[in-house]
């Protein structure tokens, strides 16, 4: 039997694969509305589901792309304690970095932001920012006195 998959099933698939399965398992899968028979009717409304996604997702990298040149553009500057030695006092942290491009109009979640080398010592630093899975922004960050 040839079926749809609806949503992911552990080491069967993922959602909108098209399997061969055994007539018992399918009946159940169709039977639980964890997928949907193979017929051609569904063949074609999986495959402009997918055009769907796939402009969504250029759309998506587009908007990521403008976002990027955006954020690359800008220069982020935190003051910090220093002591002897210009040794920084702690470090700055992706929350922190998060609320300052919040406070520039950037809605970019901490999660997003990938730190390389801690940001404890006076200078620029480069901080990755991933805006998609495609898409990664590199930002300067500079600490001052």
């Amino acid at each position: 039997m040839k079926i749809i998959l609806l949503e992911d099933i552990k080491k069967k698939g993922k959602k909108g694969d098209i399997l061969n399965v055994k007539d018992g398992y399918g009946t159940y899968l169709v039977n639980e509305s964890k997928a949907i028979v193979a017929s051609t009717e569904n063949l074609r409304n999986l495959d402009r589901s997918n055009e769907r996604k796939k402009i969504k997702e250029e759309e998506l990298i587009k908007e990521c792309e403008g976002i990027k040149k955006k954020l690359e553009a800008t220069k982020l500057e935190f003051k910090v304690k220093v002591g002897s030695g210009d040794k920084v006092f702690g470090s700055v942290s992706a929350k922190q970095i998060a609320s300052v491009l919040k406070n520039k109009g950037y809605d970019i979640d901490k999660k997003s932001i990938i730190i390389n080398s801690s940001l404890s010592s006076l200078g620029t630093h480069i901080v990755d920012i991933e805006l998609h899975k495609k898409v990664v922004a590199k930002v300067k960050v500079s600490l001052v006195k």
